[in-house]
Parts: structure tokens; C-alpha cells; sequence
């Protein structure tokens, strides 16, 4: 996929701050160099932690992201004032970062560039919000040492995790565009809401732990740092955990949804199509990651119920059945995965996806029409327009009108042609 504008204007800008920073360290020299070689090993730990990194996690390296903004929000050490600014920051962040790329492409599971890039812009954020203001004094004559001063820096690292909301939607929007595609991108608010959403997990305790180095390098000086970096490295370790369980259990569940492909009662690939569609249009009708993650198992499993059928449905397009018969297949779905011990909101999912929409939950109304457009699709003389069409047809009862609107934008983006068996 190429980058679009906004991700190649976002990577340019963080290169021009890299370049900036670097060379006016190098031209003026390096300010309080302990501090800056604490804070550089620091960030770069962090970053070399990023081994064994799950995908999609959202924060691969808490550590890092909690010592740079610690550095950025720097402004005395054992109770003397430091000197850096903003530049040597950057400085310090991006000379960290290039030395733990090397063992990093050594091995293969570097950072992307759209991460390195949002990474330094945030923390460029907020140095420029508290350098300026510490060093000429303000921030000491408005709020002091005590509680204010936490609190001034709480307030700032709430609008630095803003800014990377901002950011990461930012750049997510701009990969949903294909490459060639005409087509408008996903909607910035649905994606600014899920990051928003993300800050209250290890975003959260990113920022938390980056004011309470800051606060206790000040205090008692660097021997502070290897003292508060043990709680957000058991916190990483726990969290990689959960979701290495959490990435099991949805491999468990993809493993169950394709036995009814391996017993030949649904097309090869028709859960997997129909959990990913299900996930995009979720998506954009704003549903939050428990929501996603509900209705992403439950598209997995939607046709669970076929296994219990004598004989097979053709082609398993259970679309094209008889309410009655719809409803009867997705019941006995939901008493198989109660079975299974998956969580009972997806059985519920499952067991209403045949309801006259107006009945059904948001998810259910989802996973209907989404499942619909696949078999609908697959017909010779439907074919995807034809589908939409058709589902556009049902409005009135069996599908509800902002779902298919929602899908219809969603195929627009990756284009009209089913994803291929396989």
C-alpha cells in the first residue's frame, strides 16, 4: 500500500525534527550528558523489549514510550535544574531509536516507520509544551513544587496522549485507502474513538509512569530510574501475557468456526471473509474493542449451528433460506458455542442474527447482513452490486438500512470484488 499524503507529511516532519535535533546537539554540545545517557539507555531498553512483540499490540514498548516522555517532562534532577531543551529531546529520542534499530532489523520485528514517526512527534509535543515554560521560569512561579506541579504535569501528559490519539487515527485513516482506490478514506471519528478508548488500558499507565519519573528523578536524582522502570516491566510482561492467552483463544475459536468448511457445509474461507467484513463495519459504526472483539468471534461462529443439519445447505448460503429454518440453524449455533465455553455474549450474537433486525443488537444486525452480502455475492448472477442491492431490497424487515450503508462504504474503500476463497 502506498502512503498517502498525510502519512508521507507526518514522516517528513518527523525527520525534519530528527535532523534538527541531532544536528544542534552535535553543533552546541550535549547538556547535563548524564541525564541524557540515563534517558538514551533507558528508551533504548525499552525500545530492544519490543522482542517477542505481538501483533497488533497497541504498546510494544511501554518502556521507552514512559522514559522519553519522562525526559521530555524533565525539568530538575536531585533537586537541581537541568539545561536540556526541547532539540536535545528529540536529540536523545531519535539517537535511541536508530541504535535499537540495528539488532531490531537484524531480526525483523522493528518498529514501522508510521511508529517511529508518531512516537517522535508526540514526545516533540510535549517537550515544546514544558521546556519552554520550565526554563524561563513559569511553570515554577504559577505552580511550585507541591501538588500543582503534579498536577500541571498530569494536565500535560493528558494532552500529549491527545495529541497521540490524534496521531494514531490519524494514520490509520490514511491506511484505509488502497492503493489506486478513488475512494474516500474511513471516517477520521470512529477511529479517533477507538484510540480515545485505547488510553485507558497501558496507555494510561504509560503516562502515569512517565510524570512519576519525572517527579522522582527530580527528587532523588537518577538512581530513581532503575526503581520505577520495575513496575511497568512486570506491567509489560503481564500484558504480553494476556495477549499471547488472548491470541490463543481466538485461534481456538478460528479452529472451531472452520469445521463446518472442513464438513462441507459452508465455502472455504466464508467465516474468515465474514468475521473480517463484520470487523470493518464495526468499526465504522463506532462499536469499542470488547465490542469488536464480540462480534469478530461471533462472525467467526455464525454458522456453527449448519453442523447440526442432516443435510447441508447448497453452497451453506443460509441467506437464501426460510426465516423459519434462519432462526432454527442460528439457535442451535448458540446452544453449540454455549458449549464451548466462549463468552455468553456471543452466543446471544449468534442465536438473534435471524431476528427481524428491529429485535436484534447491534452486532447481530451486523453479522445478518454482512453474512448475507457474502452469500449473496457468491451466486453467479448476483455478484457483489447485485448483493448490495438485493440487501438494499430488504431494509424494510431483514437488514437495517445504517448497516448496509456502513458495508457499502466499507467495500467502496477495498472494493467491490469478494475477497477470494482461501
Amino acid at each position: 500500500m502506498t502512503p498517502g499524503p498525510a502519512t508521507l507529511g507526518l514522516r517528513g516532519a518527523a525527520l525534519v525534527l530528527a535532523a534538527a535535533g541531532l544536528g544542534y546537539t552535535l553543533w552546541r554540545g550535549v547538556h547535563d550528558p548524564g541525564h541524557a545517557l540515563a534517558f538514551g539507555a533507558l528508551i533504548t531498553i525499552g525500545e530492544l523489549a519490543r522482542w517477542g512483540a505481538l501483533p497488533g499490540e497497541r504498546e510494544p514498548a511501554p518502556l521507552g514510550a514512559a522514559g522519553a516522555l519522562a525526559y521530555a517532562l524533565l525539568g530538575r534532577s536531585g533537586g537541581h535544574p537541568t539545561s536540556h531543551g526541547v532539540l536535545q529531546v528529540v536529540a536523545v529520542l531519535a539517537a535511541a531509536q536508530l541504535v535499537a534499530s540495528v539488532p531490531q532489523l537484524a531480526r525483523g520485528d522493528g518498529p514501522g516507520a508510521d511508529q517511529v514517526a508518531r512516537r517522535l512527534l508526540t514526545v516533540t509535543f510535549a517537550a515544546v509544551c514544558f521546556q519552554p515554560l520550565y526554563n524561563a521560569g513559569a511553570s515554577e512561579r504559577w505552580f511550585g513544587d507541591g501538588p500543582y506541579y503534579a498536577a500541571f504535569l498530569l494536565l500535560l501528559l493528558g494532552l500529549t496522549a491527545l495529541c497521540d490519539a490524534v496521531l494514531a487515527a490519524l494514520l490509520l485513516r490514511a491506511g484505509t485507502r488502497p492503493r489506486g482506490s478513488r475512494a474516500a478514506p474511513a471516517p477520521y471519528g470512529p477511529l479517533l474513538r477507538v484510540e480515545l478508548r485505547a488510553l485507558t488500558g497501558i496507555g494510561s499507565a504509560v503516562c502515569a509512569t512517565g510524570a512519576v519519573m519525572a517527579l522522582g528523578v527530580a527528587a532523588a536524582g537518577l538512581w530513581a530510574l532503575p526503581v520505577l522502570c520495575v513496575p511497568l516491566l512486570l506491567t509489560q510482561l503481564s500484558y504480553r501475557r494476556f495477549a499471547a492467552v488472548r491470541t490463543t483463544y481466538r485461534q481456538t475459536i478460528a479452529s472451531l468456526a472452520r469445521s463446518t468448511e472442513i464438513a462441507g457445509y459452508t465455502p472455504h474461507g466464508h467465516a474468515r471473509r465474514v468475521a473480517e467484513l463484520c470487523t470493518a463495519v464495526g468499526r465504522e459504526m463506532g462499536l469499542s474493542g470488547p465490542e469488536l472483539t464480540v462480534l469478530e468471534y461471533a462472525a467467526l461462529m455464525h454458522d456453527i449451528g449448519q453442523l447440526s443439519l442432516v443435510d447441508p445447505v447448497p453452497d451453506g448460503a443460509t441467506a437464501l433460506l426460510p426465516t423459519a429454518e434462519q432462526r432454527r440453524i442460528a439457535l442451535l449455533g448458540g446452544a453449540v458455542v454455549r458449549q464451548t465455553g466462549v463468552d455468553a455474549k456471543v452466543a446471544v450474537v449468534v442465536e438473534r442474527q435471524a431476528d427481524p433486525y428491529r429485535e436484534q443488537p447491534l452486532s447481530a444486525r451486523i453479522v445478518r447482513a454482512v453474512n448475507a452480502y457474502d452469500d449473496l455475492s457468491g451466486e453467479s448472477l448476483s455478484g457483489p452490486l447485485g448483493a448490495l442491492e438485493q440487501l438494499r431490497l430488504g431494509t424494510g424487515h431483514d437488514y437495517q438500512p445504517q448497516v448496509v450503508e456502513s458495508l457499502a462504504r466499507v467495500l467502496a474503500r477495498g472494493g467491490l470484488t469478494p475477497v477470494p476463497p482461501g
